[in-house]
């Protein structure tokens, strides 16, 4: 789609790409708007862009994107981000991965209880570095020791993501983010968001405003 092609894994029954979305139109070869200024702030349809505008970087996407919204006619069927066959990760793709790869031994000690697997998910370049080895964070932060990350072959780069309230983009070589495709039952305005941070161990979902910006990832259907 849009001339990308991405590599996957397997990871148990689920095949997820390994490389973040770099679409700019839909499925159907629609276009999503690219913004750069203030108006990403407001918007309430589909919209990507070049973390800090700068083609270099990944693209980030906000979550109206991943859910195909197009425009504001509500009576409008929505769109497809992913290419045929796959589907934006929900909240429930990444729940069974995180705990898959938990189970499979991934945790940065090699223990099968609780969430320690950042820094095998975490890509091998790009984070900020850190020095310490503290046996308690030190050694599973992705940011200590970066040529020993990326034991799963995730490779999620620090691509940080972009505010909500005023625009700005944040946490670049610090913070990891993807979108799901689940919206909050509890938080209106909010969907899921998957993330993990350079000063921790631990993987997790928070719900964030739909108008942030966020890398995505695809799973087959």
């Amino acid at each position: 789609q849009d001339g990308n092609s991405y590599s996957y894994l397997f990871y148990g029954n689920q095949a997820w790409t390994v490389e973040n979305a770099q679409m700019i139109t839909y499925r159907d070869g629609t276009p999503i708007p690219q913004l750069t200024q203030g108006e990403w702030a407001n918007t309430t349809t589909g919209a990507w862009c070049y973390f800090d505008n700068d083609p270099s970087n990944g693209i980030l996407y906000n979550w109206y994107a991943v859910a195909g919204i197009h425009d504001n006619d509500p009576d409008t069927t929505n769109k497809e981000l992913a290419p045929e066959g796959w589907h934006v990760a929900s909240y429930s793709d990444w729940d069974e991965l995180q705990s898959l790869l938990i189970d499979a031994g991934y945790n940065f000690d090699e223990t099968t209880n609780g969430n320690k697997i950042a820094k095998a998910m975490a890509s091998s370049t790009g984070w900020l570095e850190n020095s310490t080895d503290e046996l308690d964070i030190g050694l599973g932060d992705p940011g200590y020791d970066q040529i020993s990350n990326n034991s799963s072959s995730f490779n999620a780069y620090p691509t940080g993501g972009r505010r909500y309230n005023n625009s700005n983009f944040f946490n670049q070589g610090i913070e990891s983010g993807y979108w799901s495709s689940s919206e909050s039952t509890e938080q209106e305005g909010k969907s899921w968001q998957f993330h993990f941070y350079t000063d921790g161990v631990y993987t997790s979902m928070l719900e964030w405003y739909k108008n942030m910006g966020w890398s995505v990832r695809f799973v087959k259907d």
